[in-house]
């Protein structure tokens, strides 16, 4: 268990849904489908706050639609 005020960086399906504010688990993989957030970690059924975070940033304009992170770029590759 994580010490209090420390939030897990890796979430389930179901986390990261409520994460991002969907009401549904559903919704959430519309999201994911749509390219609003990244789907879960490859190899894995987890996904990566910061890279929610990131992909909301860019949607909501907090920071440029640059070129992708290296770990957003290895992501894309693996398959």
């Amino acid at each position: 268990m994580l010490p209090i005020g420390i939030p897990p960086r890796c979430l389930s399906r179901a986390q990261a849904a409520e994460y991002c504010g969907c009401e549904t688990i559903e919704a959430f993989d519309g999201w994911v489908r749509k390219g609003i957030v990244p789907g879960p970690i490859t190899g894995t059924h987890r996904w990566d706050r910061r890279a929610i975070d990131r992909a909301l940033d860019r949607r909501s304009g907090l920071i440029p639609d640059a070129a992708p992170s290296i770990d957003e770029w290895l992501a894309e590759h693996a398959s």
